[in-house]
């Protein structure tokens, strides 16, 4: 009997040995106890704190932007804080300037290795779609608190495959603080072409030998399309993809543009070439080469920080039909190569809807696109944030239609209109020269 008794005792000992290692294996609970069918339990209320915990599959997303350290930090404080609600995502992120991000994606796109979220521009939309390498957005994102004009600039033939993230105006930034040294009567919204010339030479005279006025636009085929518009001429490039620059309005720009260069208004090309935008050490405005210069309203803070309170914007030079444009700052899209395509899109979903974000994220891609997430932000923005609305609003009433390049003209624009322009800037050609240059070359785009 006591022999039995033992035996049973060491039998009860061993089941209640190993229960407790089922439940420690089980993290304090089995199915039961509520985390994954929602019975309830402690473990279901400590879940449910915090979005989208459990037991999700652990993925990592890819993710690719450009912009300034103001950005970047922004960004890399939102990804944290999208990780500490949703545990099961992890970023690996990728960022840069401006200079070289569109060879990379080129290069990973192609080779089917893109990352699984992007930043995009207006500019490059068109390509991308084009060649089927972004997923459509149709659904998974919410866009109802977006302006419906916004939501239609990420569309290509009627699909939206990109998400705008900023409302944005370009326009001119200058420093105040050497326009007053210089006594010269500050820009004002609403200025001319004209205005503009003579402003730069009015600064000059004041400047002296010393330095310069404006930057060089010679390079700039997006800002001759934003004159030639001005001017009535229409954009330089048609909708459905013909060569559009009109010879006569071309050849007053870059004349003008090259008087201003010998008259010294403009920096030389050895020098203009050195300029990186709103780069401390390398922006010729920051540098005090320049007092002038083209940003977006997206930039704002990125330029008070350069000289804290001492930058101002106005809007872009206008002519007959108007100034600048409205257009989206930049875009989230989602590869089409992803294999994470539901949880790219309610990142992105999270990312422009979500009070949260917004509060990090600020002005960091221009104004933000959620209306109610602006309203509730607007009262406490930085005097460096509101300068950048006020851009936006002074440009409404006088911006000229948006245009974005058919597939195939960004690499006309960026690659062989600069070179073409680069040999007019150092004089290795003549006007009339460039101009049967960049008529020969459109026709292997058109």
């Amino acid at each position: 009997m006591m022999k039995r008794n033992a035996i049973s005792f060491k039998a009860i000992v061993a089941i209640g040995i190993l229960s407790l290692i089922v439940a420690a294996c089980n993290g304090g609970g089995g199915p039961s106890s509520g985390t994954a069918n929602g019975s309830g339990g402690e473990n279901a209320a400590s879940a449910s704190k915090v979005p989208n915990a459990g037991s999700k599959e652990q993925i990592k997303l890819r993710i690719l932007w450009w912009g300034s350290q103001q950005r970047h930090d922004a960004t890399l404080e939102a990804l944290k804080l999208y990780t500490e609600q949703n545990p099961h995502v992890a970023f690996e992120p990728e960022f840069s300037g401006w200079d070289g991000y569109w060879d990379k994606l080129s290069t990973q796109s192609a080779a089917k290795n893109a990352p699984d979220i992007i930043q995009m521009d207006s500019s490059y939309l068109a390509e991308y779609a084009g060649r089927n390498q972004l997923l459509e957005l149709s659904s998974g994102i919410d866009t109802s608190k977006m302006d419906p004009s916004l939501v239609g600039t990420g569309k290509y033939q009627d699909k939206l495959y990109a998400i705008s993230l900023g409302n944005n105006a370009y326009g001119i930034a200058y420093n105040k603080e050497a326009i007053e040294k210089l006594g010269l009567t500050p820009p004002k919204s609403g200025w001319t072409w004209e205005e503009y010339w003579a402003f730069g030479r009015e600064a000059k005279a004041k400047i002296g030998d010393g330095g310069y006025a404006l930057l060089d636009m010679t390079r700039e085929l997006d800002l001759y399309g934003l004159y030639q518009m001005s001017k009535g001429k229409g954009y330089y490039i048609t909708d459905d993809g013909k060569f559009n620059m009109d010879r006569d309005t071309w050849m007053e720009w870059v004349t003008t543009l090259s008087e201003l260069r010998e008259e010294g208004v403009l920096p030389p090309a050895d020098i203009q070439i050195t300029d990186k935008e709103l780069d401390p050490n390398l922006d010729l405005m920051a540098k005090g080469t320049v007092v002038i210069r083209r940003l977006h309203a997206a930039q704002a803070t990125a330029l008070d920080s350069l000289n804290p309170g001492g930058m101002a914007m106005v809007t872009m030079p206008r002519g007959p039909e108007g100034s600048g444009w409205l257009k989206s700052s930049m875009f989230w899209s989602v590869s089409a190569d992803t294999k994470h395509a539901e949880e790219s899109k309610r990142f992105i979903d999270w990312f422009i809807n979500s009070q949260d974000a917004g509060s990090i994220l600020g002005t960091t891609r221009g104004v933000p696109v959620n209306n109610e997430i602006l309203a509730a932000m607007e009262p406490n923005m930085s005097d460096a944030d509101k300068m950048g609305i006020e851009l936006i609003r002074e440009t409404a009433p006088i911006a000229q239609p948006f245009k974005t390049e058919p597939r195939g003209w960004p690499n006309f624009r960026s690659k062989d209109y600069q070179l073409i322009a680069d040999k007019l800037m150092y004089k290795q050609i003549t006007p009339e020269q460039a101009w049967e240059e960049i008529v020969a070359k459109s026709k292997e785009y058109e």
